[in-house]
C-alpha cells in the first residue's frame, strides 16, 4: 500500500500542474472542504460503513459482507469520481489504472477475510464508474477545455490527500473535500 501511496504523489501532482487558474483552484479546495466538514461527509460515510459492517456481521452471511463492504470500499471516493471523469472525456485513464491496482491489492486481503461476496463487487463498479463515464462522454461537448483541466488540478490535490493517507504520513478527510470539484466552475466565472 505504501508503494501504491507513492504512485499517487506524482499522479496527483501531474494533475494539480495541469492548472492555470490557482486562485480558482485554491477557492475550490477551501469553499469545498469548508462544506463537506460542515456536511461531514467523511464521518457519515464511515458510520454508514461501520453500522452496515456490524450489521452484517449479526447476520453471519458470507456473501452479503464481502459484497457490500468491497462495493462501498471501491465505488466512493475521489479516485472513482476523477477516474471515470478522465475516462469519459477521452483521456488516457491513468486514475483508473492506479486505482485498479489499489482496489486489486485490497480485494485480496477482503476476499480472504470476507469471502466470495467481494469479487461480485466488480458488478458495482462496473455499475457507478461505467455511469460516471458515460455521463462524462455525454457532457464532454458542453465542457471547455479549461473547466476540465481546472477540474483535473483540483482532483490533483485530492489524489495527493490520498496519498498521503496511504502512506501514513497525516490523515486527510479526502470525503469532505469532494464538493470541490463542484466548486471549480463557479470560482473560474467569478475570476
Amino acid at each position: 500500500m505504501h508503494a501504491l501511496g507513492l504512485v499517487c504523489i506524482p499522479l496527483g501532482l501531474s494533475m494539480t500542474m495541469r492548472g492555470e487558474k490557482f486562485l480558482a483552484l485554491l477557492l475550490s479546495i477551501v469553499a469545498g472542504g469548508a462544506l463537506g466538514e460542515l456536511l461531514q461527509l467523511e464521518e457519515r460515510l464511515e458510520h454508514f460503513s461501520q453500522k452496515l459492517e456490524n450489521r452484517l456481521r449479526a447476520e453471519r452471511n458470507t456473501f452479503a459482507p464481502g459484497f457490500l463492504a468491497a462495493t462501498l470500499l471501491f465505488c466512493i471516493g475521489p479516485m472513482t469520481i476523477m477516474g471515470s471523469l478522465e475516462d469519459g472525456l477521452g483521456k488516457v485513464p491513468q486514475i483508473l489504472y492506479t486505482k485498479s491496482l489499489l482496489d486489486g491489492t485490497a480485494s485480496l486481503a477482503l476476499a480472504a477475510s470476507l469471502g466470495v461476496g467481494v469479487p461480485f463487487s466488480a458488478l458495482s463498479i462496473l455499475l457507478v464508474q461505467g455511469s460516471i463515464t458515460l455521463l462524462a462522454r455525454f457532457l464532454a461537448p458542453l465542457l471547455s477545455e479549461g473547466f476540465i483541466r481546472e477540474m483535473t488540478a483540483t482532483g490533483g490535490i485530492l489524489i495527493l490527500g490520498i496519498a498521503l493517507n496511504l502512506l501514513n504520513l497525516k490523515k486527510i478527510r479526502v470525503a469532505n473535500l469532494l464538493p470541490s470539484l463542484g466548486f471549480v466552475a463557479l470560482f473560474m466565472r467569478l475570476l
